[in-house]
């Protein structure tokens, strides 16, 4: 299990997220995320972007972790068995 960083502005280009290419985000994330893995998500999206990526890794990662400067890490869910 490895621990992959994803910031959200690597998900989508430019200014803004569009909900329009809201596939092409979710596929993005789950190539970066691969499969089995502890995926921290952070950095700048909107909300919806956040949680489309988060529900989409669900079964895919082993923990998902959101990372703020001004939260520290919250653990979205943890489905390790250690």
């Amino acid at each position: 299990m490895s621990e992959i960083v994803i910031d959200m502005r690597q998900i989508y280009e430019g200014d803004q997220a569009k909900i329009k290419d809201i596939p092409d985000y979710i596929k993005k994330a789950l190539e970066l995320a691969g499969e089995g893995n502890e995926i921290i998500l952070t950095g700048q999206g909107p909300i919806w972007l956040y949680l489309k990526i988060a529900h989409a890794l669900h079964g895919k990662a082993v923990k998902l972790i959101y990372r703020s400067p001004v939260t520290g890490d919250i653990v979205i869910f943890d489905h390790s068995p250690y």
